[in-house]
């Protein structure tokens, strides 16, 4: 079994965040995964932005706001 780090990116408008998770690979073919662990993580961090709770959701990773440059 093996593990790395990624960066997955949450899009909840208007807001971005940037939360750093695990991956697990190993010899089963449901590879690479998250662990439970990570992925209510990500859903903490999703629900949290969905409801404007930005400081709830700087726990677990940078937020970034965006903005369209042209319409």
């Amino acid at each position: 079994m093996r593990q790395r780090t990624k960066t997955k990116y949450i899009h909840q408008q208007p807001y971005l965040a940037t939360v750093e998770v695990t991956l697990i690979e190993d010899e089963t073919g449901w590879s690479p995964y998250l662990s439970l662990k990570d992925a209510y993580k990500l859903d903490k961090v999703k629900k949290a932005l969905r409801q404007g709770d930005l400081e709830s959701a700087a726990q677990y990773g940078q937020i970034y706001e965006l903005h369209p440059i042209l319409s």
